[in-house]
């Protein structure tokens, strides 16, 4: 799955094993769900350990997943590598995408096609165009940059016209069905604001990857799958030259950093469940990419450490700045308790020494942890421009 070039950030072989050790030290795990898993090792045995008494999920999430890291299969994936995203030229054959991975089989078999690889390399592409760069700074803002920055900001003030409905119950919020109709009415016309004429057809393929960026629903809930499904609808935008490389830094630190922030809105204001969440014995209950993109920007920076973590004057002066820090003071803001208690695994790794090994180790993690399972692939689609080989 990974290019040729040898890896910029990870010398040989032994250091990238270190690297794993370190982001995925031999932490008690919980014991296994029923969920189908796809290229894992059986979970270490419990210890005497068990959840903080003061952490206190939602309720069992809509999707189980494994409640355990396969730290064997982190330690030998290759770190993935940046690929230039593959374009498409007339003639168009844009079509309906649906899904197709039900099995383990059907997940090795995308996990080995063209499809797979090249849109593992375009998030390794993305995690690296924000390398040492601010979310401030300036980058190169294309017309369809700020068009789906506007979209977004669009959907941000939806959930202000929307407001959360009186109900019994205190999670899933039902004004969250009325927003998500309002997103699928008006999904094609928004997507037409930025296409160019020629790609006005391709709104058949793209739309259902949009509408399946922001949560379900039907269960009221929103987790890695669906972040995954916004990252595939930016590829096709790649995939068909709308977005090109010289707008990746934007397309991190202007388009998905706008898009986290309509994701927290949603999350706080209609309550949505986490959809298949590792829970406290994960990173983060609803996403994984920002931390990639997040250690990448961090990467040599003369004063912040993974350690940094820990000092609250740098969350509260730089977390407008580095995509990581956001995440652990979000993660702070909605969790209550000891950080070591309801985040072990992020306590974990702000032992690491250095953020290139915490940016290989989670390019890794994505990988494994979310790529390759079932119960959150399960809902990925296929159609022409990532296609089912």
């Amino acid at each position: 799955m990974e290019s040729h070039d040898p890896s910029p950030h990870i010398n040989d072989q032994q250091e990238e094993n270190q690297t794993d050790t370190q982001i995925l030290p031999e932490t008690p795990s919980p014991p296994p769900s029923d969920a189908t898993t796809a290229f894992s090792q059986p979970p270490p045995a419990w210890s005497d350990i068990s959840p903080p008494s003061n952490y206190r999920p939602l309720r069992a999430p809509a999707i189980n997943l494994p409640l355990h890291y396969s730290q064997q299969a982190i330690i030998l994936t290759p770190v993935p590598q940046s690929q230039r995203v593959t374009t498409v030229s007339p003639p168009y054959h844009f079509q309906t995408p649906v899904k197709k991975i039900q099995s383990v089989d059907d997940l090795r078999r995308f996990h080995g096609s063209d499809a797979c690889k090249n849109f593992l390399g375009f998030v390794v592409a993305l995690s690296e165009s924000i390398r040492g760069r601010k979310i401030s700074d300036p980058c190169h803002q294309s017309p369809t940059v700020n068009s789906i920055t506007s979209i977004i900001e669009t959907l941000i003030r939806w959930v202000d016209e929307i407001p959360p409905v009186q109900q019994s119950s205190r999670y899933g919020n039902y004004s969250f069905r009325v927003w998500q109709d309002r997103l699928t009415e008006n999904c094609e016309s928004l997507m037409l604001e930025f296409l160019p004429d020629e790609l006005r057809p391709a709104t058949v393929e793209i739309v259902p990857y949009f509408t399946d960026s922001f949560g379900n629903s039907s269960r009221i809930d929103y987790g890695t799958g669906h972040e995954t499904n916004f990252t595939a609808w930016l590829y096709c935008l790649a995939r068909m030259g709308i977005i090109r490389e010289e707008d990746y830094q934007a397309v991190v630190s202007r388009i998905f950093v706008k898009y986290l922030d309509l994701m927290r809105k949603l999350q706080l204001v209609y309550c949505l469940e986490p959809a298949g969440s590792h829970g406290v014995w994960g990173l983060d209950d609803y996403h994984f990419l920002p931390f990639i993109f997040g250690s990448s920007q961090l990467i040599e920076h003369k004063h912040m450490k993974p350690k940094s973590i820990h000092n609250q004057d740098i969350l509260d002066n730089f977390s407008n700045e580095y995509l990581y820090l956001s995440c652990i003071a979000f993660v702070k803001k909605v969790k209550k308790g000891l950080f070591a208690e309801h985040s072990p695994l992020l306590d974990d790794i702000s032992g690491v020494p250095n953020w290139n090994k915490v940016n290989s180790g989670m390019l890794k993690m994505y990988k494994v942890e979310v790529l390759e399972k079932v119960p959150i692939m399960q809902h990925f689609l296929f159609g022409w421009l990532i296609k089912w080989e």
